[in-house]
């Protein structure tokens, strides 16, 4: 790990954002967190700034109502612990702009810091969109903590990264399309949704064609006979702020539908539950991740399964 330079009392507000700060080499500038930031998980000793309004706790049909209510009666999603950022007394708050339901929002953390006169933090908001604003972002990140140029060489070396994975899938099968499966990324599975965003960028990095999804835009509802329409050659899961394991235990609304046997990606079992929490709803260092986990996925004659079972497994509805 770099080692970090200037001095900075760091609270990040947004999973995604600790990661960012920890790549950097800042880690031990950090001073608080959201409850939501478990990785590195050396950053769970960190206190912890924020909770959730809602119960998270139910099916996914249930938290997209409250998810819904909530937003319906102007009530922000997430709490900040104003008492504890004002005993921390940060210097720098990272936070985001992008989705009110993914994490604090910015004026959330407005809020909250308008009596932290001490510290006078300053606030940096993150708005990823694309892939080309998470690496935007990481720069933004390192130029606070004036370390520009630092965050400038880990973007190019996160990009050639990316550049490895659709460059394997290339020179073993050429770039035609016919040899692109099509895949729909679900998101969230009662009601269901397609993964937009950075997603659709990931897919085409791997070297597949999203039938749903569309890069720079946020994901959006979808019903069953549109992905029936779609019917793509993969599907895979990759649920809001949920692991495997909470993943497969919510596929039952989806996996007992009447035209789900029908479905080309689950009569050829090519149905992938992924780690949704850890690495595709993360605009940030993990975003490589999540390419090389569609690219096993899409193309296993091309890459070894190194994140089977950790990043992906492949649906069996008898588990």
């Amino acid at each position: 790990m770099i080692r970090a330079m200037a001095e900075h009392r760091i609270v990040s507000l947004i999973a995604s954002a600790t990661e960012i700060v920890t790549s950097l080499g800042f880690e031990d500038q950090l001073v608080g967190r959201s409850h939501e930031c478990d990785f590195p998980p050396s950053v769970e000793r960190l206190p912890v700034c924020s909770e959730a309004r809602i119960d998270v706790d139910g099916s996914s049909r249930e938290i997209d109502d409250r998810v819904k209510s909530a937003l319906t009666d102007a009530t922000s999603i997430y709490r900040v612990f104003e008492d504890v950022l004002h005993e921390l007394q940060p210097t720098i708050i990272i936070t985001q702009a992008q989705c009110e339901v993914c994490a604090v929002s910015l004026k959330d953390v407005e809020r909250a810091v308008c009596n932290l006169v001490d510290s006078k933090p300053r606030v940096v908001s993150l708005e990823p969109m694309r892939l080309a604003d998470v690496w935007k972002d990481i720069i933004t990140v390192g130029e606070a903590l004036g370390a520009r140029k630092r965050a400038e060489e880990f973007v190019k070396a996160q990009m050639s990264c990316m550049q490895a994975i659709s460059g394997a899938i290339e020179k073993q099968l050429g770039s035609p399309e016919s040899s692109r499966p099509t895949i729909a990324c679900i998101e969230w599975i009662d009601p269901l949704m397609a993964a937009g965003n950075w997603v659709p960028e990931l897919v085409e990095i791997a070297g597949g064609t999203d039938v749903l999804g569309r890069a720079g835009r946020h994901s959006g509802y979808l019903t069953f006979e549109q992905l029936a329409q779609a019917d793509p050659d993969v599907i895979a899961v990759s649920a809001c702020g949920w692991g495997i394991a909470r993943t497969r235990a919510e596929m039952a609304p989806l996996a007992k539908h009447p035209g789900w046997a029908s479905l080309k990606a689950v009569r050829t079992d090519r149905v992938y539950l992924t780690d949704g929490n850890w690495y595709f709803n993360r605009p940030g260092p993990r975003l490589v991740e999540s390419a090389q986990i569609l690219g096993e996925i899409l193309h296993p004659q091309v890459f070894a399964p190194s994140f089977e079972g950790r990043g992906w497994v492949r649906f069996d509805p008898a588990d």
